[in-house]
């Protein structure tokens, strides 16, 4: 049975990523709600832009709603340049949602399949 809540997604925006090609995680991102959608989990997204403020994007984010499980992406928290905003990014989850459960994936296609492990 799964513990009913929302759950909160927090990755970069792939259209504001300077020389990247936004498609294939958009349409990763599609397939990962419909999982949400079939596992019928209320999920939220926050993508967050690096040239813009991404701790005020998250933090808003965070408290628009009351979250189960933050599942936090790999491009966050995989890129070694990052570490820093992965860092400030768990750091508001505790702050912020501090009974929610935080979560990895592996891309955008299984954060429903991340946040199941710990929202069951």
């Amino acid at each position: 049975m799964v513990r009913r809540g929302r759950v909160l997604v927090i990755g970069l925006d792939p259209v504001r990523l300077e020389e990247w090609d936004p498609a294939p995680v958009q349409a990763a991102m599609v397939r990962g709600d419909a999982r949400f959608e079939a596992y019928g989990i209320q999920a939220d997204t926050c993508l967050v832009a690096l040239d813009a403020d991404p701790e005020a994007t998250v933090e808003a984010a965070l408290d628009g709603g009351e979250y189960a499980c933050v599942v936090i992406g790999g491009g966050i928290r995989g890129h070694e340049p990052l570490l820093e905003l992965f860092e400030k990014v768990v750091n508001l989850v505790r702050v912020h949602a501090p009974d929610a459960a935080i979560a990895f994936n592996r891309s955008p296609e299984d954060s429903a399949d991340a946040a199941l492990r710990w929202l069951r």
